[in-house]
């Protein structure tokens, strides 16, 4: 049967009820008047209007940040290809061309050029006001729902609006709006200034009489009684809420006509958003309904009907008679959910005439999901989702010439782009990287304006002192105190200067494990063979420098391309188990200074006698007890750990207003260490505590300022020292670019560009300073990075209720990496308030910053599949494309890589740990080998091939067939026309 018979059919009722009417003048707004006839009678009994809720359409959601864009040129196709749409008749006189589908009408719709400002579409906020007049009551609009993204509806009983919703329409509701449109008035583009105006036209009235239009003008301009005017009128203070305490009395203000507005919703209203009316209702008086669609041309503030004073574009009237109230309401839903779909909303902004808006209709239920009526309960209301997925493919023809789905190839390359491409000039790419970043530099700074910036370095403030300071020590321990105090200027002195001349300053350096496991190596060897270790460590110091120079003058950064996403979750996994470890080994070996106390004498315990009293040697004030530190230190460091992280989710919860959440979260690490440190100040427990060295001075009186790079080592030992400095500067390249690497994924949404080649620059001048002032050697930290970027994303403020807020990006900017470092500088100066932060604190932020650093990472997600029935598994995108067998084998691979890496870097073979690092991008290499180009796609990044290749690729895909292009002879030229859509069956 033609798919275009039942949608047509819809409701006899209210299809027959309207007449023809005749056209206006040019001059006027566009009338399209409809017919009187349908192709198909339908029996609609009156149970089947009452229970036309248990048929359900799941509703595409939209996507609301995508509404201000760019109007792409669309391929327009000839009316030789393409056959008459099943029911879209032409209007006389307009040339348009034939479409074979209604998504190939919208889709030439929404891609044709029009340079008129007044059919660009905006956001907008849609409210269904519904009236019941009857003769001698007196009745007023009221406002029943309303929606900005998901739809809210007036609960009358609790004088509230309902909690955001996924709209749930009946098909029947669905078809019947068809026939609305179908044989309604349709008015495009009226100019009208005022209610009284739109009422007063003679269109929407000439099937009536005169009585009845003037009782329905009437009726149109009843007073507009809206749900804010009445929120906070009944309710006493005492039993406000918490939440609602947040919100200021000037969050309701009043306008000039003194109607009460709520500022708190308008700030959600995305700035130059319009407003979309519907208005429904049943008229005692009426025997036939009035349908109306109303464009105005331009939007204007039409005072009292919308519940905000923004102004009105687009007006749906639905009048007819008693009885029928739940019909309407579910036409006025439906339209207003229609308003809300993306692509049915620019087609009302861009509709030429009816027939587009018919064709707008079609597509939306050619997009629908039916859920069966035995299989869902109708009373549930759907919980708005988390991701809406973009609705672009539906405005356009997505497939490329090469076969592949607009988008797919940008994903193809990885992390690839400007930066990483070889200049063929000395220093080429380090120029480039300047350049790309000075017209950003004043805006590192003003971009720190705001109170998460605050937040963020006062929490990576204390993130970085534990490290610096722990490494630093076991750095004194491996060197016999040579280097150890001087932790924390060399740590000032580099991250000062990578701050502001660095390319991607969300970089956080610091001391990292590989670069320790080096010293430890290098001060052994120099000791069994009588070698000035600070000396011989100036050497490979300054050839480390070098070599690092070296590689940005040879634009070597570009080769950071084929660090795929294999090669950084191995890394950055080994670099957040390395901090568990590390925080849960210092919380073990405190157990070393303060052991449990195992000789406790029975006859020194306190006992509570009958008379109310307690008794025993114990109860002094100078009691021989024995407080058990190691047992407080664990309670300090789990709690560290969960306060942090229930802390930081705060945000998500329920309570409080959202800038309370926010602030909270913001500063979650920071209260939970200003939590502790009193607490356990409180309690008195001698606890181990941050020792900060009061001075700058030189660690050892037997070594200076400065380190003479030869000392009384031999001459050879400047020249064979390239050896090893050839072994540090491959983990310094490694460590420093892979972390940059993760920064500088286009999943954080990056918009002032990398600087990869500046970035190892720096790290390279600054590795040379430190070598000749005996300093530790500072790279990218990778754990430190990840967690100063987390703390610094943005996220939409003004999102629709009901609306998740979206990921916007990272806050990118200089400021706070600056504070972080000076503020560390500083810190000999503030030792009288840092002596009381407990080390298990620092401990427990070490063990949040490592956990929640593993959040996010890919190879995490694929171990916990192996002990899941397939049935249980989550819904992975790449679970749906990759079998589940190579899944598991590109795990375990990935898996024995991280746990080679862990066996070298704990053992006598350390020494090759940088090959190892770098071995990895060989492996992944070789795994083009096990696994096909398109399961690598899904699973990890395509690595970098050669022209050559790529157009042998493209080659064998079109030869295969999978362009599914088909070439169509039309005007003497060949056209490539996408066949898939031609054969779907509506």
């Amino acid at each position: 049967m033609d798919a275009a018979e039942p949608r047509v059919q819809g409701n006899s009722s209210l299809a027959s009820s309207v007449s023809r009417r005749s056209l206006r003048s040019e001059d006027e707004a566009v009338v399209d008047r409809g017919g009187t006839w349908t192709q198909q009678k339908a029996n609609f009994e009156q149970e089947d209007f009452e229970g036309h809720r248990t048929l359900y359409i799941g509703v595409h959601v939209p996507l609301g940040s995508t509404r201000h864009r760019s109007h792409r040129k669309h391929r327009h196709y000839g009316n030789k290809h393409l056959r008459r749409s099943r029911n879209s008749p032409l209007v006389e006189g307009r040339e348009s061309p034939l479409y074979d589908t209604p998504s190939q009408r919208v889709q030439f719709l929404l891609g044709a050029e029009d340079d008129d400002e007044e059919h660009i579409p905006h956001d907008l906020f849609t409210e269904m006001d519904e009236i019941c007049v009857k003769n001698g009551e007196d009745s007023e609009w009221r406002e029943s729902a309303r929606w900005l993204k998901f739809e809210e509806d007036v609960e009358d009983g609790g004088e509230r609006w309902s909690k955001p919703y996924v709209a749930t329409l009946s098909l029947h509701s669905l078809f019947e709006l068809r026939s609305c449109i179908i044989n309604s008035t349709v008015l495009l583009d009226m100019r009208a200034n005022t209610i009284e105006e739109i009422a007063d036209h003679q269109e929407l009235y000439s099937p009536l009489g005169d009585e009845l239009r003037q009782k329905v003008r009437e009726t149109l301009l009843k007073k507009h009684h809206h749900q804010n005017q009445k929120k906070l009128a009944n309710r006493l203070p005492i039993v406000r809420s918490i939440a609602d305490m947040g919100r200021r009395a000037s969050d309701f203000n009043l306008d000039k006509n003194g109607k009460n507005i709520d500022l708190h919703f308008m700030k959600k209203i995305p700035p130059g958003a319009e407003a979309c009316n519907v208005l429904v209702g049943e008229l005692e008086f009426l025997n036939k309904p009035v349908v109306a669609f109303v464009r105005l041309s331009p939007a204007m503030l039409l005072n009292g009907l919308a519940e905000v004073p923004i102004a009105t574009r687009f007006l749906f009237i639905l009048l007819g008679p008693f009885g029928r109230a739940a019909q309407y309401h579910e036409i006025g839903r439906s339209i207003a959910t229609l308003m809300t779909d993306e692509v049915f909303h620019d087609v009302a902004y861009k509709a030429k005439d009816r027939n587009d808006l018919i064709a707008g209709i079609d597509e939306f239920l050619d997009q629908v999901t039916v859920l069966p009526p035995g299989e869902w309960d109708p009373t549930i209301r759907i919980e708005p989702p988390k991701n809406v997925p973009s609705q672009e493919n539906r405005k356009k023809s997505n497939i490329l010439s090469n076969g592949l789905v607009d988008g797919e190839e940008e994903e193809a390359h990885g992390h690839g782009g400007p930066e990483l491409q070889r200049t063929g000039r000395l220093f080429g790419g380090l120029i480039l990287d300047i350049k790309r970043k000075v017209p950003h530099y004043l805006s590192d700074y003003t971009d720190a304006i705001n109170l998460q910036c605050i937040a963020s370095f006062l929490f990576l403030y204390c993130a970085c002192m534990s490290p610096v300071i722990t490494f630093g020590g076991l750095l004194g321990e491996a060197t016999e105190g040579r280097i150890v105090s001087l932790s924390l200027f060399g740590a000032s002195l580099t991250g000062i200067a990578y701050s502001l001349f660095a390319g991607q300053p969300l970089t956080i350096l610091g001391s990292t494990g590989p670069v320790l496991v080096f010293e430890k190596i290098l001060f052994k060897f120099c000791k069994e063979y009588g070698l000035s270790y600070l000396s011989l460590r100036t050497c490979i110091g300054l050839w480390t420098a070098f070599l690092c120079l070296l590689l940005v003058a040879t634009d070597a950064s570009s080769l950071v391309c084929y660090i795929t996403r294999f090669t950084e979750e191995a890394f950055a996994s080994l670099i957040c188990i390395i901090f568990i470890y590390e925080a849960l080994e210092k919380l073990t070996h405190l157990g070393d200074h303060f052991p449990f106390n195992k000789n406790n004498n029975l006859n020194k315990l306190t006992t509570y006698s009958y008379q109310g009293e307690f008794v025993g040697s114990a109860c002094g004030p100078h009691g021989p007890y024995v407080p058990d530190v190691l047992f407080w230190c664990v309670i300090l460091f789990f709690s560290t750990v969960f306060m942090s992280a229930f802390l930081k989710e705060f945000k998500f919860s329920n309570y409080f207003p959202t800038k309370v959440r926010s602030i909270i979260s913001d500063f979650a690490v920071f209260f939970t260490i200003l939590t502790m440190v009193l607490v356990d100040y409180a309690l008195g427990v001698p606890s181990p505590k941050l020792k900060v060295p009061s001075v700058f001075k030189p660690t050892r009186d037997d070594r200076g300022w400065f380190i003479n790079p030869l000392g009384p080592n031999p001459w050879w030992t400047v020249i064979i020292t390239v050896v090893p400095a050839l072994l540090c500067t491959i983990l310094i390249f490694m460590d420093q670019q892979i972390t940059a690497v993760i920064i500088n994924r286009k999943e954080n949404k990056l918009k002032k560009g990398c600087g990869y080649h500046l970035d190892l620059f720096m790290v390279g001048l600054m590795l040379g300073v430190c070598s000749l002032m005996g300093l530790p050697w500072f790279v990218a930290a990778t754990v430190l990075s990840i967690t100063h970027v987390n703390s610094l994303k943005l996220e939409s403020e003004c999102s629709a209720p009901g609306e998740q807020p979206k990921f916007l990006g990272i806050r990118e900017q200089r400021f706070t990496g600056l504070m972080i470092f000076t503020l560390m500088g500083c810190s000999v100066f503030m030792t009288s308030v840092l002596k009381f932060i407990p080390m298990p604190v620092l401990y427990g932020v070490f063990l949040y910053m490592g956990a929640s650093s593993l959040r996010g990472i890919q190879f995490f997600d694929r171990l916990t599949l192996f002990g899941m029935p397939p049935k249980h598994q989550p819904d992975f995108i790449y679970l749906r494309h990759v079998p589940l067998r190579k899944v598991h084998l590109f795990t375990i691979i990935q898996l024995s890589c991280l746990v080679l890496l862990w066996i070298i870097k704990t053992s006598r073979a350390a020494i090759v740990f940088p090959m190892m690092v770098l071995a990895l991008v060989f492996i992944r290499k070789l795994m083009d080998c096990i696994f096909t180009k398109r399961e690598l796609s899904w699973l990890d990044d395509l690595m970098p091939e050669s022209k050559k290749k790529k157009l042998e690729d493209a080659e064998e895909v079109c030869y295969k067939g999978l362009c599914n292009f088909t070439l169509q002879k039309s005007n003497s030229k060949n056209k490539s026309v996408p066949t898939g859509s031609y054969n779907k069956i509506l």
